[in-house]
């Protein structure tokens, strides 16, 4: 675990002259970034266990049960959609923009919220 408190000096880089503020101006902005990583993906599981939870809601006569015992085609798309969105968004990461990969993101977080709760149902009724 990461000590932020840390009142020892840091080593320099390669043999570069250290320099208190350079230093803590690079870890302020890493631990930034790194909070903001952390954020998105909480906020994702949150809105796929939502989902899952609204999708499932009833037992046998939820959407999610419906859905997987009547069969068709609908159920293959809930199950092997999120695979599909990954296989996307690592295949054309340098092509698409920040925006069009976020919204793969939530796109993501959904899908996988509409495959969980099939798997909720299975297991918790």
């Amino acid at each position: 675990m990461a000590n932020w408190s840390d009142p020892r000096p840091r080593a320099a880089p390669f043999g570069a002259a250290a320099t208190g503020a350079r230093t803590e101006a690079y870890d302020a902005g890493l631990r930034a970034y790194m909070l903001s990583v952390y954020n998105y993906m909480a906020s994702a599981v949150l809105l796929s266990g939502i989902v899952a939870l609204l999708f499932a809601w009833g037992g046998e006569s939820s959407p999610a049960a419906q859905i997987m015992m009547g069969g068709g085609l609908l159920k293959y798309v809930i199950i092997f959609a999120p695979l599909a969105i990954v296989f996307g968004m690592s295949f054309g990461q340098n092509r698409m923009s920040t925006g069009t990969m976020q919204a793969m993101f939530w796109g993501f977080a959904v899908l996988m919220g509409l495959s969980m709760s099939t798997i909720f149902l299975v297991y918790s009724g």
